[in-house]
């Protein structure tokens, strides 16, 4: 190989390094941090660019994409004094490229570091039993803290959340056996709260049927109370109607005598039964005592009835 064809080698292979030196392209949701002659001159967004060659150069790449850090799990001491193991995840977001890259060495290594002591701060302002119910608000704190820290970094950080809250062994199993005591406490109240509304249900429900017991019978005696009387109005209607028609037939012409037949009928009928009853017959000694009877029975209707009288004794 002869020197102009070296030479046309070394040519070509400077303009390729010129090229791509000179040429560069950014993908999207990135910038590319310029620096020229070490001194910083621009942020370089999504797209195609051209530098000068050996005199721009980049010097940091940003992924512009909101970042997830792991915090790694420490020992932190709550207010009670017991030791539980926290550890989180933080979201962060790089706003400002430059500040980024030039006010902080390593962000990540520094929020991480933020974010741990501000947890171990808060940890230590609560108790043990309470870290359970305050994460939202120890997430909180994180956020505002490390926030207000990363601002001069470029940074923006979203939210934090913790992952475990680890407390020690023998701890656990304390806290275990007082919520399965305080499970079974309200398991006993429900059941003592469920017999005690069943008796006051039981009681209600007596009580009811003692009620409408009551009513019923009241309802009934009521009703006993209006047939009877109803009954015997209807009875002494019945009766005073009978009475009423005997004195009217009475009245009539020939009731006297009809009367006088009745009596002296009924009269031998009882003497009939006496003596179907008994072996020995009482017969009264005049049997003239028959009529005497009859007679004073008609004097007594005749009383009753002056017109009946008064046709007789002109009949006589």
């Amino acid at each position: 190989m002869d020197i102009g064809t070296l030479i046309l080698l070394g040519i070509i292979l400077f303009l390729l390094i010129i090229v791509l030196r000179t040429a560069r392209v950014v993908p999207q949701k990135t910038v590319f941090i310029i620096e020229r002659l070490g001194k910083y001159r621009a942020t370089l967004e999504a797209g195609f660019h051209i530098l000068i060659p050996f005199m721009d150069k980049i010097a940091y790449k940003h992924s512009m994409k909101e970042m997830v850090i792991d915090v790694p799990p420490q020992s932190c001491i709550t207010k009670d004094n017991i030791a539980v193991e926290v550890d989180g995840i933080l979201y962060i977001q790089i706003v400002d490229p430059a500040k980024a890259s030039y006010g902080v060495s390593d962000y990540r290594f520094a929020t991480t570091q933020l974010a741990q002591t501000t947890m171990r701060s808060e940890i230590g302002k609560i108790e043990l039993d309470r870290t359970f119910e305050e994460r939202e608000k120890i997430n909180s704190e994180i956020v505002a803290a490390v926030d207000k820290a990363s601002l001069p970094w470029g940074l923006k950080v979203t939210r934090h959340e913790i992952k475990n809250i680890l407390p020690p062994v023998s701890i656990k199993d304390a806290m275990e056996k007082q919520m399965r005591a305080e499970r079974e406490k309200r398991a006993l109240i429900a059941e003592s709260e469920g017999d005690k509304q069943a008796k006051i249900n039981r009681a209600e429900g007596d009580k009811q049927e003692a009620i409408a017991k009551s009513e019923g019978e009241k309802m009934k005696r009521i009703n006993e109370a209006e047939g009877r009387g109803q009954e015997i109005e209807r009875v002494a209607m019945a009766t005073a109607k009978g009475i009423r028609e005997i004195a009217n037939a009475i009245s009539d012409k020939g009731g006297i005598d009809a009367v006088n037949l009745r009596i002296a009928e009924s009269y031998l009928g009882e003497f009939g039964k006496l003596a179907q009853k008994n072996n020995a017959m009482i017969i009264p000694s005049n049997l003239s005592d028959v009529a005497g009877v009859v007679a004073s029975i008609g004097k007594i209707f005749s009383a009753m009835n002056p017109k009946e009288t008064e046709l007789q004794t002109t009949k006589k």
